[in-house]
């Protein structure tokens, strides 16, 4: 269980204010031209060290990702560009940082900011956050107003500025290359790599794409140092992280708590448990709707972290889990989410384009019985070659849930099938 002295969100339920006041009282802005006045070098080296991974669903090493961008400029000017379109079913993390504190994200970007050798962040925030949004740029006010941004941003003698700028609730904008397509003006659809954001992002300049939650603890790891970050959690999977609980649980919430807490422990301790008890639970989708649910058996012992959950054959995603009791028609959910990807694919790639909607129609028909038991199989295999076929991981997402559904609940599936058949058999009148 995660102590209160190692919490890094005080602030995520709203007791204290939002605004620039309350944030310092908090530890907010604290030594912040101290940290910046430790160098370019000095800020990536702690964040490498600290051993933090991205928080917004790919969990790729941040310290790494902050190297990519060019040591020298070659004139053009290098960007920060935070994606704050919280689009994954289940996720609702951002949110509530943004909501209830958003000077955290602000500091977060003006210390990687400049240490990546960035000149500006631009925070592309879900059009639907309209609170959060207004909030967010009261904050930037704020800050742009206390000197800690804008020309010797915090003293340290750089200029460095923040610009909140709205999206239009289109899921595929949460990819990274789609979002700064988005953020040009321009219809958001992934982008090919290479080249890589890192080299050629924003209006073809060196640009790092990352998470609000990712963001904003960077500024408590410097303050506090990468060893403490790093001493918390589990090896390659270090410290705090938020996770969203919802569901079938008497108490959904939003907590942040050490990374590798086991699942059980989780919803039990901070959600109030399962309804109807631990013994009621049918399933849970560990990391937000692209990743592929778990069954019971496996959420008795399994840890909350990248590694832990990609042993089981799913994943950590963003954290939002999503359980589901005994009274949950399984695959009726799968053919929810079917419909949901199918909803937002860009339909710049075939694969996507045609085989979303495809599966979407086929989870329709086993929802009802009305398949072939063959039919399983034959979705396994156009989920495959959908998988890893396309620009972005759309097409991936799409695909996992129903891999999840086939992998623990083919008898449910199939159970279905044979009702059916059954049932026309005997209307028929002939003998079963």
């Amino acid at each position: 269980m995660l102590s209160d002295r190692d919490r890094i969100f005080t602030n995520l339920y709203g007791q204290d204010h939002w605004g620039l006041v309350s944030a310092r009282q908090r530890g907010v802005w604290d030594r912040t031209q101290t940290l910046l006045g430790n160098g370019r070098d000095w800020i990536v080296q702690q964040v490498k060290d600290s051993g933090l991974r991205g928080r917004g669903g790919a969990g790729f090493p941040t310290g790494l990702k902050m190297s990519f961008m060019p040591k020298e400029s070659d004139g053009r000017p290098a960007y920060l560009v935070v994606n704050a379109d919280e689009s994954e079913p289940g996720t609702c993390k951002d949110r509530d940082i943004l909501r209830h504190d958003p000077h955290r994200l602000l500091e977060g970007c003006v210390l990687a900011g400049i240490g990546m050798g960035a000149c500006a962040a631009y925070i592309y925030i879900r059009g639907e956050f309209i609170r959060e949004a207004r909030i967010l740029q009261e904050a930037v006010e704020e800050a742009r107003n206390a000197s800690l941004i804008g020309k010797n941003a915090c003293g340290s003698g750089r200029e460095f500025d923040i610009f909140v700028h709205r999206g239009a609730g289109a899921y595929i904008c949460g990819e990274e290359t789609g979002l700064l397509e988005s953020l040009e003006g321009k219809k958001g659809m992934p982008r090919l790599k290479p080249p890589f954001p890192a080299s050629v992002g924003l209006w073809g300049c060196p640009t790092t794409v990352s998470n609000v939650e990712t963001i904003s603890v960077i500024p408590e790891i410097l303050r506090r140092g990468a060893d403490w970050f790093s001493g918390l959690g589990r090896p390659n999977n270090t410290g705090t992280k938020l996770f969203c609980i919802s569901g079938h649980v008497m108490e959904p919430c939003n907590v942040e708590e050490v990374m590798g807490i086991p699942l059980k422990e989780l919803i039990e301790r901070h959600a109030g448990g399962v309804r109807g008890g631990w013994s009621n639970l049918l399933a849970v989708i560990p990391g937000g709707s692209s990743v592929p649910m778990i069954p019971k058996t496996i959420c008795n012992n399994v840890s909350m972290d990248f590694d832990a959950l990609a042993e089981v054959n799913s994943g950590l995603g963003t954290a939002a889990v999503i359980v589901m009791d005994k009274t949950t028609d399984v695959v009726a959910a799968i053919a929810r989410l079917s419909r949901f990807y199918m909803h937002e694919s860009c339909g710049q790639c075939t694969p996507c384009r045609e085989g979303t909607g495809w599966m979407w129609r086929v989870m329709e028909r086993l929802v009802l019985g009305k398949a072939e038991i063959e039919e399983i199989d034959l979705l396994l295999e156009v989920g495959s070659r959908i998988e890893g076929h396309t620009i972005c991981a759309h097409g991936d997402a799409s695909a996992w849930p129903i891999q999840g559904l086939v992998r623990h609940f083919r008898p449910e599936i199939e159970r279905r099938i044979l009702d059916r058949l059954k049932t026309q058999t005997s209307s028929s009148g002939l003998s079963v």
